[in-house]
């Protein structure tokens, strides 16, 4: 399971540290893809088919089921880590994500996201101060 926020830094040739912790649940071989909300999103094999098959599943008949399946599907690169637990981020990805230097690697159970820093700073805070109105959403779910 991945949890936790991590601070690292994109190098000079666009290389991205995943943290330690993460490494040994990722493997060798990771995908990584657009992600709502402008960033990225990485997954393990196993959890990135189940997300295809899901997608798959959805009606073709539908805009938006296409649009959503085109989105992530077309944006998906196979990522292998390197012996320093380290990964390439395509330019098309980075500037999808609007990523510079300095990002937010955050564990969500079964994924991870990849956030600009100060986006990542900015939709914290305003989601922090909305925490409230959000949880009441969620009872409705049994959350």
């Amino acid at each position: 399971m991945f949890i936790g926020e991590y601070q690292y830094s994109i190098d000079t040739k666009k290389r991205l540290s995943i943290p330690a912790k993460f490494r040994q649940e990722l493997g060798r071989k990771a995908i990584i893809t657009r992600g709502i909300e402008n960033c990225l999103v990485i997954y393990t094999a196993e959890s990135w088919e189940k997300l295809a098959q899901k997608l798959d599943s959805l009606p073709s008949s539908q805009a938006d089921a296409r649009g959503f399946s085109r989105l992530i599907l077309t944006g998906a690169v196979e990522a292998e880590l390197d012996k320093l637990g380290r990964v390439l981020i395509p330019d098309f990805l980075k500037e999808y994500a609007q990523l510079k230097k300095d990002v937010a690697v955050l564990g969500l159970s079964n994924r991870i996201e990849i956030w600009d820093s100060k986006i990542w700073e900015d939709y914290r805070k305003k989601t922090e101060v909305a925490v409230g109105d959000i949880a009441e959403k969620l009872k409705e779910l049994g959350i």
